[in-house]
């Protein structure tokens, strides 16, 4: 079984379940030419690595996959010239970075995929994931996004290494 994301509906499909999401507000773009910051969603083919969630929020989430929590001092590397490009780092950071400890709730649930991260390639892009909707429907700034609800009916379907197939 895999998670398949149809990118121009905008639904992914998962062992039955149909579940609408977002993606980038730029659209999407092949693997090979996508940028950082393009704001365009890498079509192509990654597998589940593992997940974080905040703890004060939400319990240990239902999944096979290995879950983390998040600490308010996490974040993910976003600098192309930086020596952790496309990892998980402690904060204060002088690198260009995400910040993983959100208000907004975006960042309740992350799913992180194997996009540029064996090794990851400057430029290529970073911190794409899949992660909880913001509430105004908007579109993201590349990663796949899922209502709180359908995100949490996904999970339980997961496993580790899981294929994800972004298609057009």
């Amino acid at each position: 079984m895999s998670l398949t994301i149809q990118a121009a509906r905008g639904e992914a499909e998962l062992g039955g379940l149909v579940l609408p999401c977002r993606i980038g507000k730029e659209g999407c773009v092949d693997q090979s030419a996508g940028r950082e910051g393009d704001a365009k969603t890498p079509l192509g083919e990654y597998h589940l690595r593992f997940g974080l969630y905040r703890a004060d929020r939400l319990p240990t989430p239902k999944s096979s996959l290995t879950f983390w929590p998040i600490e308010t001092n996490d974040g993910w590397c976003d600098d192309p010239d930086g020596d952790a490009y496309n990892r998980f780092i402690r904060l204060p950071s002088t690198a260009s970075h995400e910040a993983l400890w959100r208000e907004d709730g975006a960042y309740d649930i992350i799913l992180v995929i194997s996009h540029n991260d064996s090794p990851p390639e400057p430029h290529k892009g970073s911190a794409i994931f899949l992660h909880i909707a913001q509430p105004d429907d908007r579109q993201t700034l590349g990663c796949v996004a899922f209502a709180p609800d359908d995100m949490v009916a996904m999970l339980p379907l997961l496993t580790p290494d899981m294929a994800v197939r972004i298609i057009r």
